[in-house]
Parts: C-alpha cells; sequence; structure tokens
C-alpha cells in the first residue's frame, strides 16, 4: 500500500500542536514522529509545537537520510529512529512535560501507583541525564523501551509510544498524570506501590475482559 506522506506529515503537525494545546510542551520544547513502512516524518528541530504546520514536518528513511522537507529534523532523530528499529511502535511522542519532570529529579523510576499504568507497560524508568541529541542518551531511552511504551528522562522530559499517534498521545498524558499522582502522595508519605501479585490479577482481568494492553508489563 502506497504512504500518503502528506497525510502523514499532517498528522504529525496536528499531534504537535495538541501538545502544545495540552500545555505538555513550551515551546520549541518536545517533538513528535509517525511512521509508515520505511518512512518516518517528524518535527523539525527549532519548532514551536503549537504552530506546527505541514511544511514544519520532514520526512525521512529508516537510514536517517532526509527524502522530503525543507526543514532540518530534530536533534532527536536518532532516538525516534531507534524506537521505531527496536520496536512495533507507529509513533513517538517526546515532551518536557513539568510533573515527569518534577519527579526524575526525586525518584529513580515511577513505581506502578495506579492500575492504569499497566497501559504503559509497568514500572517507568527514569534514564539518567545525558545531553539531548546525542547517542547515548538515544541508545539508553531505546534500551528502557524496548519492553514497554513509555520512560523518563532525568532533568528532560518524557518519552511514549504508541500503535498510532493518537495512542502515543494518550500514553504521555497518563504517563504525566499518573507522574503527578506519585507526587501529590510523596508531598504526603512514601507513595505505597502496587506488588507483582496485585499487577498480575489487574492484568488477567483485563485480559479476561478484551480490554487489551499497550506494552507488555516488565517485572524487573
Amino acid at each position: 500500500m502506497a504512504v500518503d506522506v502528506d497525510e502523514l506529515r499532517e498528522s504529525v503537525a496536528g499531534a504537535a500542536r495538541q501538545l502544545g494545546r495540552r500545555a505538555l510542551v513550551l515551546g520549541t520544547a518536545g517533538n513528535v514522529s509517525a511512521r509508515a513502512g520505511d518512512v518516518v516524518a517528524v518535527t523539525a528541530t527549532g519548532l514551536v509545537l503549537a504552530d506546527a504546520t505541514i511544511e514544519d514536518i520532514t520526512l525521512v528513511g529508516m537510514d536517517g537520510v532526509v527524502r522530503a522537507g525543507a526543514c532540518e529534523p530534530t536533534s532527536e532523530l536518532d532516538l525516534h529512529l531507534g524506537i521505531y528499529e527496536a520496536c512495533d511502535a507507529r509513533a513517538v511522542v517526546h515532551a518536557h512535560s513539568p510533573a515527569a519532570v518534577a519527579l526524575s529529579l526525586v525518584a529513580d523510576e515511577l513505581p506502578p501507583v495506579h492500575y492504569a499504568q499497566l497501559a504503559l507497560g509497568g514500572r517507568v524508568p527514569v534514564i539518567p541525564f545525558a545531553p539531548f541529541g546525542t547517542a547515548e542518551l538515544a541508545e539508553t531511552v531505546v534500551a528502557a523501551m524496548r519492553s514497554r511504551s513509555a520512560a523518563i528522562m532525568a532533568h528532560h522530559g518524557s518519552v511514549t509510544t504508541g500503535h498510532d499517534l493518537g495512542a502515543a498521545l494518550s500514553n504521555i498524558e497518563l504517563l504525566e498524570w499518573l507522574c503527578g499522582v506519585y507526587l501529590s502522595a510523596a508531598s504526603v508519605a512514601t507513595p505505597r506501590a502496587l506488588g507483582d501479585a496485585q499487577l498480575a490479577a489487574t492484568l488477567d482481568e483485563v485480559v479476561r475482559r478484551n480490554y487489551g494492553t499497550a506494552a507488555p508489563v516488565r517485572r524487573d
């Protein structure tokens, strides 16, 4: 099936605008991509996401070579391409969402504080800091997301995947909400996390009811 590249680019631009409207990014902070076959549509570097248009979206191959578009792709291109190489995601969203950044300053992971976290694969790791756009950051994020659909980058932001842009956006909103819940509880006492047995029982119920989850639950 031929890829409608204009439709792909417009969908990425629309997702970028939604991130801006939902206050999950500030100005040029964050990036969005979607994959169709061996083509990836990705936001440009230096783009104010809330103002994104189709002209701000670049098409690149899985080899990183620009196929179309006048703008230089995001500095996090290697992170996006690495995720697509490592798993079957079809969309990647990266935001500098405030609750996720705040949590990364005080915790090494987001433990499973709500059963909805099963949709992200269970616990969400906080990736040690590495400068943006570096191979080190891309490699550590990709390794963490082989078995889950969310990760938090220390002192930086959040990243989620999905089977399409709608799912990736929903996942980043869910992650931000979960981080906010954790931080609110932590201001009172140490938050209680769900245990493996509780998560397994919930997952069994999800499967029985045919709800499905976005990512496998990792036990480590």
